[in-house]
């Protein structure tokens, strides 16, 4: 098995239980963190090879990806997601790889909808089938979308993304998720030394006013394929700096707890932009984040290199119970607070690789 395998933890035991445990008390980890995000990898598959998540010289034509009978299906995922709001979720994301190339995605978009304590559904997407299925999506029942874009530049794009697209797709996609009501609509952008930090300013001049929200992300050591260098990483300061000389800027308190994004306002009300820090100015402490693999395993940290595994015991029939006593175990028992302990490591540990985890 190569390193990008999924390898799992050696689950608690899973006693038989015959009585719901009291969802009225939250679920809390070691670090009494609640658990109230969940964000599932519908696919493994992603028609971009960004150099940062999956390089092309390792994803190429005959790379390997999941076989259908691995993968988790919509009944399986609504079942388990059902759990995690029990045990506190009120949050749910569908990522990849690319989730608009999972087929009939609106379905499972229906099934999560209906979900009742879900307060927020939404999708991160490249965006480049956005403009396709913008509609049908709102029509099932997702909030809203994240879709990436590192760049407007035609040049920086195509290198960010491994020569797929350009970014007037992008902006097409965007654009119909606007008309469907997709709101609000954020934008993530990797900012990468030396390879699109220069086009950062561009990119927020062009969204400010447009009610749509530009987080630019520290460039992060997810994964171990995307040879990362703390040298290539641009400071949360220095990338407030940059738009602050441009359009000054004024920070603004979080929306809630666990928030990721620190948000900073322009002062002349032209809306604001997002910084996610987690290299500089980590966030372990708030945060609220569970994470479900394509193949149905609950990581508890971006950084992981393990997961428990969920899938094998629900299809050898466990019980909601016996599923739900194993999910509390993984969370109470999660102590993850790798961007606090990254400056003091000294090891360069096997890390999952972050298309198999969504981001």
């Amino acid at each position: 098995m190569d390193s990008s395998a999924l390898r799992q933890h050696d689950p608690p035991p899973m006693p038989a239980r015959s009585d719901h445990e009291n969802t009225d008390v939250p679920v809390l980890d070691t670090m009494a963190r609640p658990l109230r995000d969940l964000r599932i990898s519908v696919t493994d598959r992603c028609n971009f090879r960004c150099p940062y998540c999956m390089p092309a010289e390792l994803y190429g034509e005959r790379h390997e990806f999941l076989p259908k009978s691995r993968i988790l299906d919509f009944e399986e995922i609504q079942r388990l997601a059902r759990l995690f709001v029990e045990g506190g979720a009120t949050k749910i994301r569908l990522t990849g790889g690319e989730p608009l190339l999972r087929a009939d995605l609106p379905l499972l978009v229906g099934l999560l909808a209906r979900i009742d304590g879900v307060a927020d559904l939404t999708l991160t997407t490249n965006g480049v089938m956005l403009a396709e299925q913008a509609e049908a999506l709102a029509a099932a029942g997702l909030r809203r979308v994240t879709v990436s874009l590192d760049s407007l530049d035609e040049a920086v794009f195509a290198a960010m993304s491994g020569g797929k697209s350009r970014p007037a797709a992008i902006l097409e996609g965007i654009a119909a998720a606007e008309r469907a009501g997709l709101l609000p609509i954020k934008i993530n952008c990797v900012v990468e030394r030396g390879v699109n930090d220069h086009t950062i300013v561009d990119l927020a001049r062009f969204f400010r006013g447009s009610g749509r929200i530009v987080r630019f992300i520290e460039y992060m050591d997810v994964g171990t394929l995307n040879r990362w260098d703390s040298a290539d990483v641009v400071s949360a300061r220095e990338i407030v700096d940059r738009i602050d000389a441009a359009f000054p800027l004024e920070a603004a308190g979080s929306n809630y707890r666990g928030e990721v994004a620190r948000r900073y306002r322009y002062r002349d009300g032209g809306g604001e932009i997002g910084i996610i820090a987690s290299v500089t100015q980590p966030f372990c402490g708030d945060c609220t984040r569970a994470r479900l693999t394509t193949d149905g395993h609950f990581v508890t940290c971006l950084f992981a290199s393990q997961g428990t595994d969920m899938q094998t015991p629900l299809r050898a029939g466990a019980s909601d119970d016996e599923l739900r006593a194993l999910l509390h175990a993984t969370w109470r028992a999660r102590r993850d607070r790798y961007s606090e302990e990254r400056a003091e490591r000294t090891d360069r540990r096997d890390k999952l690789q972050m298309y198999r985890l969504g981001g």
